[in-house]
């Protein structure tokens, strides 16, 4: 990064990162400065091409990790039409990590490598996934706001400065749409249907509102990554200004099915243009980064042991590749 004798930033003083060329350096900030994108064979700092590998490959492992909660409700849905919507949901879930896992892949790791700093617990995932799916109407909370939060975060990514995770989110974001359209729909049904229904989605929004604000991870002043991720254009938003966003679109949506947010502190404020919040957990929120989360030890459980069933299908694959490069050669 740039920095003055006093060891603050300072955009107008390149200098060598780890002992990399000024000159390279001061290129690669002009052009991303410039909005232009990155390509996996153009130069960049080690910096930012680990800061990627760390960002892509963390939304990858939360699609793979996200198909687990839904999952769950794949032969419990309760209509045909139902199952059969979820069980596209879930699809594109599996279709978006192997996206991501590919755009990683153009940095210089492999898919062997991030999926074994998972497994070992190195490498993270949403923690949202680490909360369970007791009732049907989770589903819907979790389309309408984690899909939701989803959608506010990878927006902006559509922007982001490496080209090929700029363009995997394109048709990321399409999809998030139709996600959160359909747990909407869920929530949507289940509040105007019987006490017993309206209750159900109250409870879910209950017990899902706070991880879903949690979602955009730390406050900006405790937030390690942002700064630079902000200067290298890989973010476009802060976490802060993302929440709120978050929260004052998604309010509006509860008030209109007849649905509460579970925040005694909610309060519109009319010179700032959104709505004021309470004060989240924080301790819960690395608690569940910890490994800490209702179900985080049963949702590792279940990725390992898809890994070591899938062995087989993976040396097959492998095999029959082998066998067409042979014939090609020949």
């Amino acid at each position: 990064m740039y920095t003055t004798e006093l060891g603050k930033p300072d955009a107008k003083a390149p200098v060598a990162i780890g002992g990399e060329d000024p000159a390279l350096v001061a290129a690669f900030e002009a052009r991303v400065a410039a909005d232009e994108f990155i390509e996996p064979k153009d130069w960049m700092p080690e910096a930012y091409r680990r800061t990627l590998v760390r960002q892509i490959s963390q939304h990858a492992h939360s699609e793979i990790v996200g198909m687990l909660p839904e999952g769950n409700w794949l032969t419990r849905a309760p209509s045909l039409r139902r199952k059969a919507v979820l069980l596209a949901k879930v699809q594109d879930e599996g279709g978006h990590g192997l996206y991501l896992y590919c755009a990683a892949e153009t940095l210089g790791t492999s898919r062997d490598e991030m999926i074994d700093a998972l497994h070992s617990g190195k490498a993270k995932y949403s923690t949202i996934f680490n909360y369970p799916t007791l009732t049907w109407a989770d589903i819907g909370a979790i389309g309408w706001l984690v899909d939701g939060a989803a959608i506010m975060n990878q927006v902006p990514l559509q922007r982001t400065s490496y080209g090929p995770y700029a363009r995997a989110m394109v048709r990321v974001c399409k999809e998030e749409s139709f996600h959160q359209r359909q747990g909407y729909e869920i929530m949507m049904a289940l509040a105007g249907g019987t006490p017993d229904q309206k209750a159900m989605a109250q409870d879910a929004l209950n017990r899902w509102w706070w991880p879903s604000i949690m979602m955009f991870g730390p406050p900006d002043d405790n937030s390690p990554n942002s700064a630079q991720s902000m200067r290298w254009r890989i973010k476009r938003d802060t976490n802060d200004e993302l929440r709120q966003k978050f929260v004052d679109v998604t309010v509006p949506q509860a008030e209109y099915i007849g649905l509460t947010v579970p925040d005694p502190d909610l309060v519109w404020n009319a010179d700032k243009g959104g709505y004021d919040f309470g004060a989240i957990d924080w301790e819960e929120f690395y608690a569940v980064v910890r490994g800490e989360g209702p179900v985080a030890k049963e949702r590792m459980k279940a990725r390992r042991d898809a890994w070591d069933e899938g062995a087989w299908v993976r040396e097959a694959a492998s095999a029959y590749e082998a066998t067409r490069a042979a014939r090609r050669a020949a």
